[in-house]
C-alpha cells in the first residue's frame, strides 16, 4: 500500500475492531471499494486481511499502546487526513481480577478507555467532512435492569470489585453505555460542528458474537447462551433484540461509515432493529449532559489528557 503521490486523492479509513466478527465483514466490504486505503489496528501483525490492508500493532488494554498507533499512524500517513475513523473493537466483559496494563477494569479499559484516546488524539488529524463510528450496543439499556447501569458508577467500571456492576455482563452494558455518551458529547465539539465531521455511535444488533480474545471460556459460553436462548425469546416482544446475521451487521458498520443512507439532522445514535436503521433516542442516562460531561472529564484524567484542555473545551460547552 503507498500513500504518496496520487494516492492523495484516495479514501484512507483507520479501524480497530476489523479481524473478528461482524467487524471483518465491515473490512472486506471497505477494502473492496475502489480508491479506498484501510489501515487496522489489532494485536499481532500476521492477522488475516484482504490484500493492500495494512495493520499496524495495538493492544488496546495499553494506554501507552494507543498512544504508540497514533504515532505510528500519524508518520505513516505524514500530511494525509483521515476521512472515517471506526472504534469497533471490544470485550463481552470481564472480571474484577482482570484489570488493563493501566489497572483499570478491563472491559471498560478496552471498549471506552482507549477508544475514547485514539478518538480525542485522532481528532485533529480527520478531514473536514469526515466521519467517525463508535459501536455502541442496545445493551446500553438491557431488557434485565439488573444489568442496567442505576447510574454514573465510574469508580466501579473502573476499579471493579467482585460481582460488583463494573464484572460480568454488567461491565460490557457500562462500555457500551459509554461509547454512546461519549459519541454524543464529541458530536457537540466545537470544532467538530464548524469542520462537519459527522459523529455516530453505532448498535449493530445481536450478532451472537462472544468477542475478545480476553473474555475467558465461560465468559464466552455465558454469552453465546444468552445471546442464542433468551434474546430471541425477548425479540418477539422487544424488535431490538432480534438478532441480526454478522455479515449484515458487518454490512452495514460499512454504510454508516461511508454515508450510504440519509441520517436525521442532528441523529447520532443508528440503531439496527430487525436488521434496518434506525435513530431511536438512547437511554435517558445516556442522554443525561451532566453526566455525560462527567465522563469527559473523569476519562480524560484517567488516560493522562491535559486539564486545560478539557477546561477550554467545558467553557465552550457553556455557551453551546
Amino acid at each position: 500500500m503507498s500513500l504518496d503521490g496520487s494516492s492523495n486523492n484516495r479514501k484512507v479509513v483507520v479501524m480497530t475492531g476489523a479481524t473478528s466478527g461482524f467487524g471483518a465483514r465491515t473490512l472486506r466490504r471497505l477494502a473492496a471499494e475502489p480508491g479506498t486505503t484501510v489501515i487496522v489496528g489489532a494485536r499481532g501483525l500476521d492477522r488475516n486481511v484482504p490484500p493492500g490492508v495494512e495493520v499496524l500493532p495495538l493492544d488496546l488494554s495499553s494506554l501507552a499502546s494507543v498512544r504508540a498507533f497514533v504515532d505510528m499512524l500519524e508518520h505513516r500517513l505524514q500530511e494525509i487526513s483521515i476521512d472515517v475513523l471506526i472504534l469497533n473493537a471490544g470485550l463481552h466483559g470481564s472480571e474484577a481480577d482482570q484489570l488493563s496494563e493501566d489497572g483499570y477494569g478491563l472491559t471498560f479499559a478496552v471498549n471506552h478507555l482507549a477508544h475514547y484516546l485514539m478518538a480525542r488524539l485522532l481528532l485533529p488529524r480527520m478531514a473536514d467532512r469526515g466521519r467517525m463510528v463508535i459501536t455502541s450496543s442496545n445493551m446500553h439499556n438491557p431488557p434485565f435492569k439488573r444489568l442496567a447501569p442505576k447510574g454514573l458508577d465510574l469508580d466501579e467500571w473502573a476499579h471493579p470489585t467482585p460481582k460488583g456492576p463494573g464484572t460480568g455482563v454488567r461491565s460490557y452494558c457500562a462500555s457500551k453505555l459509554c461509547n454512546l455518551m461519549t459519541a454524543q458529547t464529541f458530536a457537540r465539539l466545537p470544532e467538530v460542528r464548524a469542520r462537519g465531521i459527522d459523529i455516530f455511535a453505532f448498535n449493530p444488533g445481536l450478532t451472537g458474537g462472544a468477542g475478545g480474545g480476553d473474555a475467558s471460556a465461560l465468559q464466552r459460553v455465558a454469552v453465546r447462551v444468552l445471546m442464542h436462548t433468551v434474546f430471541p425469546l425477548i425479540g418477539l416482544f422487544v424488535p431490538e433484540f432480534n438478532m441480526n446475521s454478522p455479515e449484515h451487521s458487518g454490512q452495514m458498520l460499512a454504510d454508516v461509515a461511508n454515508g450510504w443512507f440519509d441520517v436525521p439532522d442532528d441523529g447520532v445514535y443508528v440503531s439496527l432493529v430487525r436488521g434496518i436503521p434506525t435513530f431511536p433516542a438512547p437511554s435517558e442516562l445516556a442522554r443525561d449532559r451532566d453526566a455525560q460531561e462527567r465522563l469527559w472529564r473523569d476519562s480524560a484524567a484517567m488516560v493522562g489528557l491535559e486539564e486545560e484542555q478539557d477546561a477550554k473545551w467545558l467553557r465552550l460547552q457553556q455557551v453551546q
